[in-house]
């Protein structure tokens, strides 16, 4: 990884203590925070507002999930070689506003008397746009602002904190939705995402202006970013391994608010309660990851708390009244705390291996096919439970998430304890892009 420049003396060289001793981080940290608490709310209020206030069927919270992440995969790709060609705070901090812009529209629509269907797919597409664009930019951004030796704290406690606003933002969503109304939830999302554009404006780093290439070809570079991901022979197990969770795990995220409020008649605030025990779980894994890492090697505790995932949702489709409820939400704690686990070593990993030149370019590819499955799991458990009920999408998306570990036990990463300081193989084919792009100028 190449130090980044500025008039002030590298971030890297002030971090020895922590993440958190770094000013810009601690602001960096708060933006994120009220983004993912706006995210979490906003993933509990609005198909509650779609189901609630305007009778949306199974298929139709199908397509609010589709659309919230298609955008990965119509321009998820592009998306790293923009981000790597522009200053990446200047992408969160436009991305933010226009995230709340849009979301802001709902309720002025609700209070006017329009508001309809079809504005909230165009919504959740918007947001989805820039949601592309400040998920690259935000995993981009982050090695250049610490140190790479604590990158595993940093993100541990980024994911904490995302975790941190699973339970307070999905839980309360859930809750708030009930006592006040699924609009004003969604006017507080939009208030949160200005916030946390307002705070990147507080970072002091500014990184050095990207090289202009008038002549640089965009499938070429794209190319590069997805040759990369899937020749990698630890970046391929790893987002195989993520995209067959993600195919189940957000089935199972879409068709749960349908199945406790349309099948079993409880009220939204079990929906938030439900999330809420879940965010519990990841919080508890991202704040033990570096130590169940260390415990059983970064590679080899991959594919164990993959099994933990896999087990956990097995559970899920068993939510009923009653105990079973309980069952339920015990098991989708365990499947959450996995994915805690997972979260911080894989990002670590990714990023320690991957060149600063490369970043975005192997993050977008990542977000493309992580996120971008989300859309296709959307779309299968929808069109499901339109026609088998909720429960038998429930079935199919724990199945899917039982198999998650098979590829990270099939690779190298199966007895990997540490994270490979030099990967010379393909630090090789990494400077082999940077020479072709060199060429190309010439």
């Amino acid at each position: 990884m190449s130090a980044s420049t500025s008039d002030s003396p590298s971030p890297r060289t002030r971090l020895r203590p922590g993440p958190f001793h770094n000013r810009d981080f601690r602001w960096f940290f708060t933006s994120r925070a009220l983004a993912d608490t706006s995210t979490e709310m906003g993933a509990i209020a609005v198909p509650l507002l779609a189901i609630t206030l305007l009778q949306a069927s199974p298929g139709q919270v199908g397509v609010l999930g589709v659309l919230s992440t298609a955008a990965f995969l119509l321009i998820g790709l592009p998306a790293g070689i923009w981000v790597d060609r522009t200053r990446r705070r200047s992408i969160l901090v436009v991305g933010n506003l226009c995230h709340g812009l849009v979301l802001l529209s709902v309720p002025m629509a609700w209070f006017f008397g329009v508001l309809t269907l079809w504005q909230l797919y165009a919504c959740v597409l918007l947001g989805g746009v820039t949601t592309v664009f400040t998920r690259v930019a935000q995993q981009s951004y982050l090695p250049l602002l610490i140190d790479q030796r604590d990158l595993v704290r940093a993100n541990a406690a980024l994911t904490s904190a995302s975790s941190t606003a699973g339970i307070a933002g999905r839980g309360a969503g859930g809750y708030l939705v009930q006592a006040l109304g699924a609009t004003l939830v969604v006017l507080c999302n939009a208030f949160a995402l200005v916030s946390s554009a307002l705070a990147l404006l507080m970072l002091r780093y500014r990184e050095p202006r990207p090289e202009r290439r008038p002549d640089a070809r965009l499938l070429r570079d794209i190319g590069h970013g997805v040759r990369y991901v899937v020749t990698h022979r630890l970046l391929r197990p790893i987002a195989m391994s993520s995209v067959i969770t993600n195919l189940g795990l957000n089935a199972i995220i879409v068709m749960v608010p349908v199945m406790v409020v349309t099948e079993l008649g409880l009220p939204e605030g079990r929906v938030g309660l439900f999330f809420m025990v879940g965010g519990v779980g990841i919080l508890a894994g991202s704040l033990s990851a570096q130590m169940i890492a260390g415990w059983l090697g970064h590679g080899r505790c991959l594919w164990i708390v993959g099994l933990g995932v896999g087990a956990g949702t097995l559970a899920v489709p068993l939510l009923d009244t009653g105990p079973l409820f309980w069952v339920a939400s015990a098991g989708w704690a365990l499947s959450q705390f996995g994915i805690g686990v997972h979260n911080v070593v894989q990002i670590s990993l990714r990023q320690q291996i991957t060149p600063d030149h490369l970043l975005g370019r192997m993050t977008a590819t990542m977000r493309f096919l992580l996120t971008g499955s989300l859309a296709i799991s959307a779309a299968w458990a929808g069109t499901l439970a339109e026609f088998q009920g909720a429960r038998a999408a429930l079935w199919v998306g724990a199945g899917l998430c039982a198999f998650c570990w098979l590829p990270l036990l099939l690779s190298p990463l199966r007895s990997m304890r540490g994270v490979p300081a030099h990967d010379t193989e393909h630090e090789e084919e990494a400077d082999g892009f940077r020479s072709a792009e060199v060429d190309d100028r010439r």
